[in-house]
């Protein structure tokens, strides 16, 4: 043999050998560390998905017209209120009692929160005074809840006004009580 076919075969058994020792095995202590050394501790990346906000509970509204709001809705609070829809007024009069103010307010925040919802504001009236003028007092009375309701955000488009005057009394009787209670207005979620 010649002594180029000896340091060929020499090149390729030494190469061979390195080959050989780059395949061995791991040190037990990591990859890429050496003995002795500590690996470094890493965490696993866990990639969560941010769960879903709860769909807000809407306003419902119930069997007789009245709506039933979450309290979330008008504070903090949890829970439901279903909102007064009874507004009462003086003899001939047609101005809105401040002790109705806060929960006209609350049919104000609940109307201008949803766009959707639509109400009847229905003016009613006493026996006293002509069958005309009733309707009209009854008309005066409801307009004047849906003017105080679109001061505070309403849109005059969710709003549709009518007025029973006399027609419709909650209380037939024929005195001050019950005469007070029918000078009232309704307002009736649809």
């Amino acid at each position: 043999m010649g002594i180029t076919k000896i340091r060929g075969l020499l090149v390729v058994g030494v190469a061979a050998l390195l080959l050989a020792g780059c395949a061995s095995k791991e040190p037990e202590d990591g990859p890429g560390m050496d003995p002795g050394t500590e690996a470094p501790v890493v965490a696993p990346v866990v990639v969560k998905k941010p769960e879903p906000k709860p769909e807000p509970i809407k306003p419902m509204v119930d069997r007789s017209g009245r709506i039933v709001v979450p309290l979330d809705a008008l504070n903090s609070a949890r829970g439901t209120e279903t909102l007064q829809g009874l507004f009462y007024f003086d003899f001939d009069q047609a101005i809105v009692k401040r002790s109705g103010h806060t929960e006209l307010n609350k049919h104000a925040q609940v109307l201008s929160g949803d766009r959707g919802l639509r109400i009847r504001i229905e003016g009613h009236a006493d026996e006293r005074g002509t069958r005309e003028y009733n309707l009209a007092l009854g008309e005066r009375r409801a307009n004047a809840i849906r003017a105080y309701i679109v001061a505070q955000g309403a849109l005059r488009s969710q709003i549709e006004v009518i007025s029973y005057g006399e027609e419709k009394p909650v209380d037939t009787g024929h005195s001050e009580g019950s005469w007070a209670a029918n000078r009232r207005v309704e307002i009736v979620y649809r």
